[in-house]
């Protein structure tokens, strides 16, 4: 993949990781605003190259009632205005082949969710839209395994993928991330390590999933130390109060100090050569 074809993104001569970050779903355009505004603030001010992240709709909830979106075409137009008023490219995540179509008129970047990456009609119908795909590792896949899924991206023409790792299984209820992954999956496309999703601890009673804000940054740093290319991280400013996946975002009054803490680490991977 090359980063300098994602449209509208900045500083990739910076020698810096790239940086996917936001929301973990579209919850108003005024939300996704302030978040996006304090995110390119930040990413402007390190040089770190920045693709927007929310999802116009959640649909892998434990429970009925749970948050999915607040409409489609009003959340993918919302991504749209984000991209517009920021000249910043965007990315969501899609569920189906008809989301892939529709998705693709209005974000850069083309996710296939980690339950999904397996659904070779939904990777080929993605690929096919010439957008930038991002796979998540399955929680139950092998690091190894993800080269058939990147494969199946190339074989329909298209080139620009990478890899997001989000930990795997471990047990019913917990994740752990296996750092001996992140050099595996670099053999086949950008690797990206989703330092949030990674911490989340699912299958819970209530029906709605835990995690370990906690340990963002530890795992974020060792990533960078690991020497992956990107860092995926979702942020709100009060997870408490966020529609989805609150428990495992990163409080966004955090998160100039992580990407600090994460910039010079990478420096100093550079300069050793990592």
């Amino acid at each position: 993949m090359n980063l300098d074809l994602i449209p509208n993104i900045k500083y990739t001569s910076s020698n810096n990781f790239f940086l996917l970050a936001g929301p973990c779903a579209i919850e108003s355009e005024e939300m996704a605003m302030l978040i996006a505004e304090k995110i390119v603030a930040i990413t402007n001010r390190l040089e770190i190259p920045f693709v927007f992240k929310g999802s116009f709709k959640k649909a892998n909830r434990s429970r009925l009632d749970s948050f999915t979106g607040i409409g489609d075409e009003k959340a993918l137009e919302i991504l749209q205005k984000v991209s517009q008023k920021f000249n910043v490219p965007t990315v969501t995540d899609i569920h189906s082949v008809s989301d892939a179509v529709m998705a693709a008129k209005y974000v850069d970047v083309l996710q296939i969710p980690a339950f999904l990456v397996r659904q070779t009609d939904l990777v080929v119908s993605a690929a096919k839209t010439g957008k930038v795909i991002n796979l998540k590792k399955g929680q139950f896949m092998s690091p190894e395994s993800m080269q058939h899924a990147v494969t199946k991206v190339i074989e329909s023409g298209n080139e620009q993928v990478m890899i997001t790792d989000r930990g795997t299984m471990f047990g019913y209820q917990d994740m752990v991330v296996d750092f001996r992954g992140i050099p595996t999956m670099k053999q086949f496309a950008p690797t990206v390590l989703d330092v949030t999703h990674s911490l989340q601890q699912p299958n819970q009673t209530s029906g709605v999933t835990g995690g370990r804000p906690d340990m963002i940054g530890t795992i974020a740093r060792a990533g960078i130390a690991a020497g992956v290319d990107g860092i995926f991280i979702e942020t709100h400013f009060d997870p408490s109060q966020a529609k989805s996946d609150g428990a495992n975002m990163l409080d966004i009054q955090y998160l100039e100090k992580l990407l600090s803490d994460l910039v010079a680490i990478r420096k100093t991977i550079n300069k050793i050569g990592l």
